[in-house]
């Protein structure tokens, strides 16, 4: 790979693993469902009637909007909304890795490897021993919330796989128009009318900017540079660049936020990164695919 594509795919994990300290700067301006509902506004509009539709049937980009963008991400929101760290939550969103794993085994008859169980075991076992460590900053239920995202967003890698070959970001910017009308509702159900106005009556810079980064950073720029990468190198090369993104996400998280990590969490997360190592090192699609920030069309 050459160096400036090196570069850029650091980069994007960088972008990728800073973006959940934007989110949790962001859920301090606004209510989880309706942040989420607002990030999918931002990325379609008004890309989506700019970039023609990804060649794909119309279900397909359905699913991804329904599981990646209406489930996933507002799981994701609502676990950091509730007590899980964003540093944390950079590494527990990785088990959609093996998730992907085990899905594929059940319904797409692809057979895991040795390493792959392993893997996913070891993964596991971290994500278990996160779970010893709930307190007032990890609640059991953001957890809970987290891991629910995580399965959700190995189910739109299976749809993405079963879509074959397609733009990713044709594809995120056209399925960002399915989560914006239904979350307002379902923000307006639970969250309701007073905190979506208290939200936007108090809107400053800095959450108007959480927003532009999470829609823009995170999704049009994150997307198309990966896109872009795995275009020119094949995906086996570059989705195990995704392996950094809970170490930027962590890393980034302790400096910013201030986040500490006692001795159990830190060996949690070396669990889960051991795992996700094992799994990539035997490159067969369903790795590639469950590596990939978004699909396992290759991932």
């Amino acid at each position: 790979m050459r160096l400036p594509h090196f570069l850029l795919a650091l980069l994007v994990a960088a972008v990728w693993g800073f973006n959940f300290v934007v989110i949790e700067v962001g859920l301090g301006s606004f209510p989880p469902i309706l942040f989420s509902a607002l990030r999918f506004v931002v990325a379609a509009v008004p890309l989506a009637f700019i970039l023609p539709r990804p060649k794909v049937a119309r279900h397909y980009v359905l699913g991804v909007g329904v599981f990646l963008g209406i489930i996933q991400f507002t799981l994701l929101f609502m676990a950091m909304d509730v007590g899980l760290s964003a540093g944390l939550a950079s590494l527990v969103m990785q088990v959609q890795a093996f998730f992907t794993i085990i899905l594929a085994a059940v319904f797409l008859g692809e057979r895991p490897g040795a390493l792959q169980l392993l893997g996913t075991v070891v993964a596991f076992c971290g994500i278990g021993l996160i779970a010893l460590t709930v307190d007032g900053r990890v609640t059991a239920l953001g957890l809970t919330l987290a891991i629910g995202g995580a399965f959700s967003w190995a189910v739109s890698n299976l749809i993405m796989k079963k879509a074959g070959q397609v733009d990713m970001l044709h594809l995120m910017v056209h399925a960002s128009l399915i989560p914006p009308i239904p979350l307002f509702f379902l923000s307006l159900l639970v969250e309701g009318w007073d905190r979506q106005q208290a939200a936007m009556v108090n809107l400053d810079w800095l959450g108007v900017g959480t927003v532009v980064y999470i829609a823009f950073g995170a999704t049009i720029f994150g997307f198309a540079a990966w896109g872009k990468l795995i275009r020119t190198y094949g995906a086996g090369q570059v989705a195990p660049f995704s392996l950094l993104v809970p170490i930027f996400g962590m890393s980034s998280s302790a400096l910013v936020l201030g986040e500490e990590f006692g001795f159990l969490r830190v060996v949690a997360a070396c669990l889960v990164l051991l795992g996700l190592v094992l799994t990539v090192a035997r490159k067969k699609a369903t790795v590639r695919a469950a590596l990939s920030p978004v699909s396992a069309r290759s991932r």
